[in-house]
């Protein structure tokens, strides 16, 4: 049996400086240092888990090397997995660099817990890494790791979302959301949008002005979606959910302000101001738009393989 080849995509060590302010008198509330003590011990957690991977890997029958996210500056090829270590982010950073031929599992190196969150909770949010789309930690890791290299586990196809500029495809999918707005967040955006069936006509056009457009698919509408009024969908679901946010007047357009995209379907914005930025993923990807300008967004994109939680899919 061949070796399996696999890459590691490593969350940074985000080091707080809590510690050189022990004795600095701007830094002597003892609940503030108390709180810049615990966030630092964060960044210790995440390195003996990747410490951790990385001992377990070195006891199977598989070659990896080890890149921190920052540096993944090309398409990911020639391997049989990615591993992500770190939360979700780190798990969208690599999706922005796989098509659909190579899964992905994602270890959540630093999960909340709950005894903690419950402890901190009248001094400060205690919540850690949420790792919606990881399924393991290192708790678990050995096991699911065992359970892909002997072919017992296998990855589910989450759907991604096509985003064409003015007719050219963008060369990124999103795996969570995409938000197009302003730059400037207290300026107020203008556009229209309608969806069609193709080589079919458009519905009425939708005219806005808002604080922009927030576009989600099944595996986004659970963090910025849900937060802003949106609902949470099956994972697997291959709709996209939209919400234009904070609308000024909406009037009789109010119950087009939010709804879903079917798969058949596609949502064509026009940009109505001088300039705008469209958000990828949050701020992993960012690309500007002009008066002018034609945005499309579809799901008919290359689905990501991801071993998901077993409670997503149950």
């Amino acid at each position: 049996m061949a070796r399996r080849r696999l890459l590691l995509l490593l969350k940074p060590f985000d080091v707080l400086p809590s510690r050189q302010f022990d004795d600095s008198s701007h830094f002597r509330n003892p609940k503030l240092l108390q709180v810049l003590k615990y966030l630092d011990s964060r960044c210790l957690v995440h390195k003996e888990a990747i410490n951790f991977c990385q001992n377990i890997l070195r006891k199977k029958f598989v070659d990896w090397e080890a890149v921190y996210r920052f540096n993944l500056c090309r398409p990911i090829r020639d391997v049989d997995l990615v591993v992500t270590i770190g939360g979700d982010g780190t798990l969208l950073q690599a999706s922005h660099f796989m098509d659909d031929s190579i899964p992905v599992l994602g270890v959540n190196s630093d999960p909340t817990q709950a005894e903690e969150v419950e402890d901190y909770n009248e001094e400060f949010d205690a919540t850690r890494s949420t790792g919606y789309l990881c399924a393991a930690t290192v708790k678990n890791f050995e096991q699911i790791i065992d359970d892909i290299l002997e072919n017992h586990a296998r990855p589910s196809e989450v759907s991604r979302m096509s985003v064409t500029l003015n007719s050219k495809q963008l060369p990124t999918y999103a795996l969570n959301d995409i938000l197009i707005c302003h730059p400037c967040p207290a300026t107020v955006s203008r556009f229209s949008f309608s969806k069609k069936k193709e080589d079919q006509s458009s519905s009425s056009m939708v005219h806005c002005r808002s604080s922009g457009l927030r576009v989600s698919t099944a595996a986004g509408s659970t963090a910025a979606m849900l937060s802003t009024g949106g609902f949470a969908m099956p994972i697997l679901s291959q709709d996209l959910q939209y919400i234009v946010r904070e609308p000024i007047s909406p009037g009789a357009y109010n119950s087009l302000m939010n709804g879903t995209v079917k798969p058949e379907e596609l949502m064509e914005i026009a940009w109505y101001c001088k300039e705008g930025l469209i958000y990828i993923d949050g701020s992993h990807l960012i690309h500007s738009v002009q008066h002018g300008d034609i945005i499309e967004l579809s799901s008919k994109a290359p689905k990501l393989k991801v071993f998901l939680p077993s409670h997503l899919i149950s």
